[in-house]
């Protein structure tokens, strides 16, 4: 059994300051995927999960402060793969691979799209291209565990007050129907394979005290290969953890 837990930290030194170290020590995850590291390799205390165990694998933006992501293992992966082997989009630093076995594992953070305009355009064509990407990796790694923060609500039961939000980036038509096709194309949601209730968040805005009120959209997955159905154990999300505006979200799979 493996447990996976991925987590946009919103700035992983600002988390390191919060206790981010007594937190995953407590958690023990075989393996973590990070989001938003917003620092370079060399700014990360990567020693400090080492002493837990972990192998440590960072790819940051170009631009400092900026993205990044980041695969923390207890298990040495065969290989590391940085990237979606397309520049417009790796100079931002939003996918990392690490591959164990037969099965590969992703860190990804699709990019937002909140301030319109050319940053949305820039979202949709992220996201035509991941989808070409994924489809064509399944050819020869089939077996895909893809976790992060895709940034879209994908059904009115992943956002709070969705009749309010139609027109908003993160939970417009064509981001939902991305998630959809996405899904078609031989994923499976592993949180709602477990759990079908309503009110489950993974992100809250800091304004009006969003949190405190779970006034929250879910935008964090595992999104898990359907050949790996039967590996599927649980899927979680640990609201009650913060470090950062998202929380953490679990998939234990038997690989």
């Amino acid at each position: 059994m493996r447990k996976i837990i991925s987590y946009n930290v919103n700035g992983i030194r600002a988390a390191l300051g919060k206790d981010f170290i007594g937190w995953l020590k407590q958690e023990d995850p075989d393996i973590l995927l990070i989001q938003e590291t917003k620092a370079q390799p060399e700014q990360i205390e990567t020693p400090l999960f080492e002493e837990l165990g972990y192998h440590c694998y960072w790819f940051s933006a170009v631009k400092k402060g900026y993205s990044g992501v980041g695969i923390l293992s207890k298990v040495k992966p065969d290989k590391v793969v940085v990237g979606v082997d397309n520049a417009k989009y790796d100079v931002e630093g939003r996918a990392i691979r690490a591959d164990f076995g037969d099965v590969s594992v992703f860190s990804t953070y699709h990019p937002s799209g909140t301030t319109g305009g050319p940053r949305q355009d820039y979202k949709m064509e992220w996201l035509a291209y991941f989808q070409d990407y994924i489809t064509e990796l399944k050819k020869e790694r089939p077996n895909l565990i893809i976790g992060g923060d895709y940034n879209i609500c994908h059904k009115e039961i992943d956002i709070s007050k969705p009749e309010k939000k139609k027109g908003v980036s993160g939970f417009l038509p064509e981001e939902r129907e991305w998630v959809s096709q996405f899904l078609e194309s031989g994923f499976i949601d592993s949180f709602r394979l477990f759990d079908s209730s309503p009110d489950k968040y993974s992100w809250w805005s800091y304004r009006a005290g969003s949190r405190g009120k779970n006034l929250g959209w879910r935008i964090d997955y595992h999104m898990v290969s359907e050949s790996l159905r039967e590996q599927l154990k649980g899927g979680s999300i640990l609201a009650d953890v913060v470090h950062s505006d998202h929380c953490p979200i679990v998939v234990e799979v038997d690989f």
